[in-house]
């Protein structure tokens, strides 16, 4: 008879941020025979289509207070207990090893139903400070595994520096090698999070115009933007003499990023971890409304390296954008400095370290049963 393959439930949010680790564990846990649910909503489900093919997915009814009308947010709490009451009867039939939360209201049900039938569990938080979900479990898992460090966590809860998992394409360009900036092609990568961010549509495009002819005609310029913006950013760089692709979403991303002199970001974490991983110079622009001001912490590793340079939305303005930009862009050893410095603070074996923490979580799950069953 066969050894039933362990099992792995995952349980992430709508959002890259929470998907991109999730995916890298799911290579990770596929790779050393485990076999790999994802629970998640219909907001996640937009990120499977890079998932491995053997990643079964589950969509679990779940909702958050942070959306909808009032009627919207009385049916929430009815809406988790429906889908915790579905997470524990699906545990009940497949028994996990392991169930590993990466944020995000979608993960409730499946930590929750973990918590009720005691089994092994876990939460990974990508940013410095906690989410609200991961902040409720923190207390209530056995493991909690950090992406970046420090992360503030409540009093007795200790955690883990395992690194941000990257995907497998990130890693592919890990430490990938790097052209520094000179009178030649060059190119400028532009990415504001999984839908792009309004604000870097507003100011990067002039700021680039804005710089020099020789420069701007040296210029390739790789601008993700949401579908509302996107038609005016194109035409704004068309204007204006840059040659630019304006897409919502880059499904080359890593490539893209790997023949970047620049990128210009959010500091959300999985973008922060693949621009240390790949190894570029960046300037960051952490999202001012983010939980906690988590981005600014995000970015703190990078800045502190001397990798980045940091700019909050307060201060975010054409002139002082292409100040950052031309200092980077016309500075050959100081571009070096921070493409090595980038590679200083990465962890690309962040996926098998989380791997390594599930399988030792697994472990010690089996090593109690046995002592159980043996009557010690």
């Amino acid at each position: 008879m066969a050894v039933k393959k362990p099992l792995l439930i995952m349980a992430a949010g709508g959002t890259g941020g929470h998907m991109f680790p999730a995916q890298a564990l799911a290579e990770q846990m596929l790779a050393r025979g485990w076999r790999v649910k994802l629970s998640t909503d219909a907001r996640g489900a937009r990120f499977i289509g890079a998932f491995p093919e053997g990643v079964e997915i589950e969509e679990v009814p779940s909702a958050t207070f942070a959306r909808g009308g009032a009627l919207a947010k009385l049916a929430v709490p009815f809406k988790v207990a429906g889908g915790v009451i579905s997470a524990v009867w699906g545990m009940l039939r497949d028994k996990p090893s392991v169930v590993v939360g990466f944020g995000g209201y979608p993960s409730i049900p499946a930590l929750a139903a973990a918590y009720l039938l005691k089994r092994p569990r876990m939460i990974h938080e990508q940013n410095g400070v906690l989410g609200r979900v991961n902040q409720i479990f923190a207390s209530r898992v056995d493991q909690v595994a950090c992406g970046t460090w420090p992360t503030t966590l409540p009093e007795g809860v200790d955690g883990i520096h395992t690194g941000n998992p990257v995907r497998g394409s990130v890693r592919e360009r890990a430490a990938a090698g790097y052209i520094a900036p000179g009178p030649y092609p060059m190119s400028v990568l532009v990415i504001g999070g999984s839908q792009g961010a309004r604000i870097l549509s507003d100011v990067v495009p002039p700021a680039i115009a804005g710089l020099s002819l020789d420069m701007v005609g040296n210029l390739r310029v790789s601008h993700q933007a949401r579908d509302e913006d996107g038609e005016r950013v194109a035409a704004f760089y068309d204007e204006n003499g840059v040659q630019a692709d304006v897409q919502p979403f880059f499904s080359d991303l890593p490539a893209r990023m790997s023949e970047a002199q620049l990128v210009i970001s959010r500091s959300g974490a999985s973008s922060v971890a693949d621009i240390s991983v790949i190894g570029r110079p960046s300037i960051l622009v952490p999202f001012k409304m983010a939980t906690g001001d988590h981005q600014t912490v995000n970015a703190q590793g990078l800045v502190d390296a001397g990798a980045a340079i940091r700019i909050p939305e307060s201060q975010l303005t054409i002139e002082s954008l292409q100040g950052a930009i031309e200092a980077i862009l016309s500075n050959e050893q100081g571009a070096i400095r921070m493409h090595r410095a980038a590679l200083s603070v990465a962890k690309p074996e962040a996926a098998e370290h989380l791997a390594y923490l599930v399988e030792e979580l697994a472990g010690k799950e089996q090593e109690r049963a046995g002592h159980e069953g043996s009557g010690n």
